[in-house]
């Protein structure tokens, strides 16, 4: 599953991402990792909740993005949910390239049970119809 929280910039959407993280560690019975572009919110999350700070790493493009994502997946058996702060920014996306991603992430989101959350900065209305259905909250 892939759920998307969208909205400008600037409207909290990392504060409600940081609020949903913390809540399902109490109900996950799986590992919970949050990507970002900085340890900026390495504070604001529980420790039980694996950082992953995606700018130290030579991401440059989607393809290379879903890479590492299905490297971070491939050494996690227990990963059960994947949060993505600024998805557009560490996933190196244009906005072309949004709904490909959205599908790979949907494979393998099936294919692993792993559940992604994708901070994205757009307004819903924005964005295609096909990540419009796909919203949980709009900012």
């Amino acid at each position: 599953m892939v759920q998307i929280i969208a909205g400008e910039k600037g409207k909290g959407k990392t504060k409600y991402l940081l609020d949903m993280v913390n809540n399902a560690v109490a109900h996950a019975t799986g590992n919970i990792v949050y990507l970002d572009k900085s340890q900026k919110h390495m504070h604001e999350l529980t420790n039980k909740v694996r950082l992953i700070n995606v700018a130290e790493y030579p991401i440059t493009n989607i393809d290379e993005f879903l890479g590492f994502i299905c490297g971070i997946v491939s050494q996690d058996y227990d990963l059960q949910e994947m949060y993505l702060d600024s998805f557009l920014t560490i996933a190196g996306l244009d906005d072309n390239q949004l709904v490909h991603a959205i599908e790979k992430l949907d494979v393998i989101s099936e294919k692993y049970s792993v559940k992604f959350v994708l901070s994205i900065s757009r307004n819903e209305a924005d964005l295609p119809e096909s990540a419009q259905a796909r919203v949980l909250i709009s900012l």
